[in-house]
């Protein structure tokens, strides 16, 4: 998954939140006493597993809290894509075990892909946790509390080949009541040699097509107006119905859920180039309500790199994919991720990446220089030779090339009419609201009388380079 997230679960309006299921769920009646505080790092799979988590644990008769000093159980859902990541984590970690020491009768856990990948350091050597849990098992956290209450080390890392987590109504968490992420798939299977999460969160399988329209009808009929459908790669979603032996391919997923509402728009994260289908495509220029942005990772801009990756098509590929896109939804925004000086990778490679960004002048970038991750195929098979101020180096250099690139694209904005989702009030100002438009762009205008959750048609007349400012006529 692309893009990093870290925060604490606004557990006040997950609470709110679920009042609202009444009418869906019968209330818990087992009110155990018992408070919880989570906080959530890494991407957006993982802010949508807290929402699972969160569900699963309500239904168990905890209650929340957004002070982790007052809570029974502390726990930290966990990402291990980048080092720092995991020393953030660590960093908090500490903290938490310091709270300990005051509340002696304190749980902490450790959720998601660091507790798969380091579950014995976790518990043993460093003695941080109480529990570890991996993606595939947070149905037994009932179990390995009860577990670690009567002061057991308590763990579940098995991966699965079937959990998806269909059955379980997600509580939205922290949110803003308008935009809401639906898991359609689990895992991967791609093995990029420089990725740990085919290890952390298993194979692929993807969801029940019937459970996600249902989940995003219930949505919309909550108020909310946008979906991001999750997968690691969206592009290889495939569920075949018992019954028919009917196919559903990603598309058609789309298609299926975009028939809901009109007034529903629709996103999807992420995509992988060689397994992206005109069908695909085609599907997105025949739907208004799915949005014309693609999150397609490129990685690196050359194709040795790129076979080292594991990645699974050639520079020549990826441009051919991009053309189709602009040929097929010519108004299409396209953002990417970029790794820097990954193993080997001479300076005319590096220059290649910088070619590529040039050539596609990408709307927005994630980018990072290379991170060698334990266990990883790289790891085994590479040595990571490239020095630490000759990665930093080309890092600066993309950022800095993005940085045109994203100021360029928003100025020729300026002057054209967007249909934006108000998604709340500016943070600069309390007389502004923002929203985004089809190609995910953030867009600030005067708030008159629009509320939050309705369409408008925004003029933009002026930006900076991240952001469109206009008004609404």
């Amino acid at each position: 998954m692309s893009g990093q997230f870290s925060g604490v679960i606004d557990l006040k309006k997950m609470d709110e939140s679920r009042q609202g299921e009444a009418l869906v769920k019968d209330a818990p009646d087992k009110a155990n006493g018992k408070k919880f505080y989570m906080e959530s790092y890494g991407c957006a799979m993982n802010f949508s597993d807290s929402e699972i988590v969160a569900s699963v644990l309500l239904d168990n008769g905890f209650s929340t809290t957004n002070e982790f000093i007052n809570a029974d159980l502390i726990l930290i859902n966990t990402c291990s894509i980048r080092e720092n990541a995991e020393q953030r984590v660590r960093a908090r970690l500490q903290q938490f075990s310091a709270t300990k020491k005051q509340r002696p009768g304190t749980i902490i856990g450790v959720l998601g892909c660091m507790a798969e990948r380091l579950k014995k350091k976790l518990l043993d050597e460093e003695k941080l946790v109480d529990i570890v849990v991996g993606p595939d098992a947070y149905r037994t956290l009932p179990d390995l509390i009860q577990e670690a209450q009567g002061g057991q080390k308590a763990v579940n890392v098995l991966l699965s080949r079937e959990e998806t987590y269909a059955d379980i109504n997600p509580v939205r968490l922290g949110g803003n009541g308008i935009t809401a992420f639906i898991s359609i798939m689990r895992g991967c299977d791609n093995m990029c040699t420089f990725c740990v999460v085919p290890f952390t969160r298993g194979r692929e399988r993807s969801r029940d097509a019937r459970s996600i329209v249902e989940e995003a009808r219930m949505l919309f009929e909550q108020g909310y107006r946008e979906v991001t459908l999750l997968g690691q790669n969206v592009d290889s979603y495939k569920w075949v119905h018992e019954g028919t032996e009917e196919t559903v391919t990603f598309a058609k997923l789309m298609e299926m859920v975009a028939q809901v509402n009109t007034d529903l728009r629709i996103r999807f994260s992420t995509s992988h180039p060689k397994d992206m289908t005109d069908e695909v495509l085609h599907t997105m220029a025949k739907y208004e309500n799915i949005c014309n942005y693609i999150h397609l990772p490129v990685q690196s801009g050359n194709s040795r790199i790129l076979e080292m990756m594991n990645r699974g098509y050639t520079r020549e590929w990826y441009m051919k994919r991009i053309d189709r896109i602009r040929e097929i939804i010519p108004d299409c925004g396209i953002s990417t991720d970029i790794i820097t000086g990954f193993c080997s990778e001479a300076e005319e490679e590096h220059q290649e990446t910088v070619d590529m960004m040039k050539y596609v002048q990408y709307d927005f970038a994630y980018m990072f220089k290379y991170s060698e991750r334990p266990n990883t195929a790289a790891e085994r098979k590479y040595e990571d030779d490239i020095p630490e101020e000759v990665k930093s180096r080309r890092l600066q250099e993309i950022v800095d090339l993005q940085r045109e690139h994203g100021a360029l694209q928003n100025q020729k904005d300026v002057g054209k009419t967007f249909k934006v989702l108000i998604e709340g009030v500016s943070k600069k100002s309390e007389d502004q609201l923002y929203g985004r438009n089809d190609q995910n762009k953030v867009i600030v205008f005067p708030k008159e009388k629009y509320n939050k959750g309705d369409y408008v048609q925004v003029k933009v007349e002026s930006c900076t380079s991240g952001t469109l400012i206009g008004k609404a006529i």
